[in-house]
């Protein structure tokens, strides 16, 4: 049987589409909240998210990532919605 080519630390497919999808949702959080008119709730919603993605970075558990990701777009969606009624 050949050796691996792979490090012992590599990502399995699953595991690096889910990641994937973590920093797309990251993305488009951070994009939304450069809309967010003013600059001191703009500066907060950055800490913020910033904070739960890295107090979330160890997560390992198949389920609980999903969960976030799911509570992430969730509250992404609302903040569009939100921001979508300021404009109006």
């Amino acid at each position: 049987m050949a050796a691996s080519r792979l490090p012992p630390s590599a990502l399995t497919l699953k595991q690096f589409l889910r990641r994937q999808q973590v920093l797309q949702l990251y993305r488009k959080i951070l994009r939304a909240i450069r809309e967010v008119p003013a600059e001191a709730d703009r500066r907060y919603l950055k800490d913020w998210a910033r904070e739960e993605f890295r107090r979330n970075k160890g997560a390992t558990e198949e389920d609980a990532i999903r969960m976030m990701i799911t509570q992430g777009n969730m509250q992404l969606q609302e903040l569009q919605r939100t921001l979508k009624l300021a404009k109006s």
